[in-house]
């Protein structure tokens, strides 16, 4: 099994499952403008899971071109409500709006995955899951973002499933690593048979 890869991104929770599957990567992230990209697919009516695909597979390719022969992970997560596109909150203000807009509904999370070599991609998948967010008050979701920190807010959008988040849902259906932004087992899968 190959075990050793480039990961294209910066999050630390992504890293801490491939360390955990034993998987040893290097962290080279590909710094890519994400807001463009998503704004050019959607006028395009491009689904929640072509865009999720589309900027894993960018992530990927952009570090891969740079490091010949190596096998690079790129990864992206979105959230999609009722067919709307929920990206990462800029600020607190944000990531309340969002909050409100997830209350007392249903929205999945879609974790899609890319692996490329030489600037092309060579395996990629794209998982989902559902997540159900209780009833809150105002005042409620107010007091959960207090507890949530600048870092993690603007790292895994506005809830971490692994931490405070996991108190804001009635229901998660899926993979947990999926939620997290990497669907594992999938890789390991892929992984296991690269030549």
């Amino acid at each position: 099994m190959l075990n050793k890869i480039i990961l294209a991104s910066k999050s630390k929770v992504r890293k801490d499952i491939l360390d955990n599957n034993d998987i040893e990567c290097v962290v080279e992230p590909s710094n890519i403008d994400e807001d463009p990209v998503k704004e050019s697919l959607l006028k395009e009516q491009a689904s929640s899971e072509i865009i999720s695909k589309n900027l894993a597979e960018l992530k990927a390719n952009k570090v891969s071109m740079k490091k010949t022969d190596e096998i690079v992970l790129g990864a992206d997560s979105v959230i999609d409500l009722e067919g709307e596109l929920i990206s990462k909150p800029e600020n607190r203000e944000e990531a309340m709006q969002i909050l409100r807009k997830l209350n007392g509904k249903s929205h999945l999370l879609i974790s899609s995955v890319c692996i490329s070599k030489n600037g092309s991609m060579i395996w990629n998948y794209t998982d989902k899951a559902k997540l159900t967010m209780k009833n809150f008050t105002e005042d409620e979701l107010k007091n959960y973002l207090t507890k949530i920190s600048d870092e993690a807010l603007y790292a895994y959008n506005v809830y971490q499933i692994e931490g405070e988040g996991r108190h804001l849902f009635s229901k998660i259906e899926g993979n947990e690593n999926t939620i997290m932004g990497l669907p594992i087992d999938k890789i390991k899968d892929y992984l296991k048979n690269y030549e």
